[in-house]
């Protein structure tokens, strides 16, 4: 099974697919998507192209998203082309079903040609159909990293939209896709690690200052509000940055020891 930090590892087809596309002319095109999300700083931006990409380019497609699953529970739409896969993926955690939510985990590649006869997830598909108007799907998966998956789901609101020329595109988009996706959320880790560290550090500052500390002292100070108000250490830093205060809830202790 593959992981985030070999993306594009996977390429299982399902079982409808005959193996009868051909997508020998679109490797040009898939060279220059490939170089396009190379240059794209802006990770939304790449994001938002990814989707966009694939519903041009694989056939059937009409709308699109990233969905990505936490502990098999929950599906969250990530830049969905409209609101049909935003209400769709939420349907799939409503309803604790769907392709997201089973078979894309182990089959990798999943082709839905009719919601409204579809008898794997019967309460999900009724539903998707209904308030939607979804009628084909195709989701493959872009990563497995322990009970969290990654996939790509595409969307028709005709019957039958996908066959296997959409499947083998589809795969083929798979394996640029995982690689901006991945890539994506490491970049966004990273900001995101760069700007705790920043924020720990300005509250450690006003410690310092306030309190005439070492920095030792001051992040031991954070530590112990974090641990005694259970908020992470991040949050505390955060409201401490923003408010000039520091939690209550610790009394009398609010003061540092030195």
């Amino acid at each position: 099974m593959p992981d985030q930090t070999t993306p594009g590892t996977h390429g299982e087809p399902s079982a409808e697919d005959e193996g009868t596309a051909d997508i020998n002319e679109l490797a040009q095109e898939f060279g220059d998507l490939a170089r396009s999300l190379q240059s794209e700083d802006d990770t939304d931006a790449m994001l938002e192209d990814v989707v966009a990409s694939a519903v041009r380019l694989v056939p059937g497609a009409e709308e699109g998203s990233l969905s990505v699953v936490t502990d098999r529970r929950h599906v969250d739409s990530q830049h969905p082309s409209s609101e049909l896969p935003r209400r769709v993926d939420e349907l799939q955690t409503e309803t604790g079903q769907g392709p997201c939510l089973d078979a894309v985990y182990e089959q990798q590649t999943v082709r839905v040609g009719d919601l409204r006869r579809e008898e794997r997830w019967p309460e999900f598909a009724h539903r998707a159909f209904s308030e939607t108007g979804a009628v084909s799907m195709l989701s493959i998966q872009l990563y497995v990293e322990g009970d969290n998956l990654g996939a790509l789901n595409l969307y028709s609101r005709e019957p039958d939209a996908f066959d296997d020329e959409s499947e083998q595109v589809g795969l083929l988009f798979a394996s640029h896709a995982a690689v901006a996706f991945a890539g994506a959320q490491k970049v966004d880790n990273l900001h995101q690690a760069l700007e705790t560290r920043d924020l720990i550090g300005q509250a450690k500052g006003i410690l310092m200052e306030r309190f005439h500390i070492d920095g030792a002292q001051a992040f031991r100070f954070l530590t112990r509000i974090s641990s005694s108000s259970q908020r992470k250490l991040r949050d505390v830093a955060d409201e401490l940055v923003h408010t000039g205060q520091v939690s209550s809830q610790l009394g009398s202790s609010s003061t540092p020891e030195r």
